[in-house]
């Protein structure tokens, strides 16, 4: 699949990288369009990850499966408890 997390990203550091750029800075407004964008496929990916657990789906790709990140598998889950 394309366009998945970690091309966004990508994208986004591009972003920052081409704000910092002295010779020729990209132009605030298209930068906060990107990063308006990007919330946008962000939030759309958190109410996928909602329904999906609601209704006991896997994933539609968007987001990396563990194998791609082994960061993740390495690292112990905390888990809070309330009350």
């Amino acid at each position: 699949m394309k366009n998945r997390l970690g091309d966004l990203r990508n994208h986004l550091f591009e972003t920052i990288e081409m704000l910092k750029d002295e010779e020729k800075p990209m132009d605030i407004k298209r930068a906060q369009a990107i990063k308006d964008v990007a919330q946008t496929v962000i939030n759309s990916a958190k109410l996928e990850i909602e329904f999906m657990e609601l209704v006991g789906c896997k994933g539609s790709g968007f987001l990396e499966p563990p194998e791609a990140t082994p960061a993740l598998e390495q690292k112990p889950v905390l888990r809070l408890r309330h009350g």
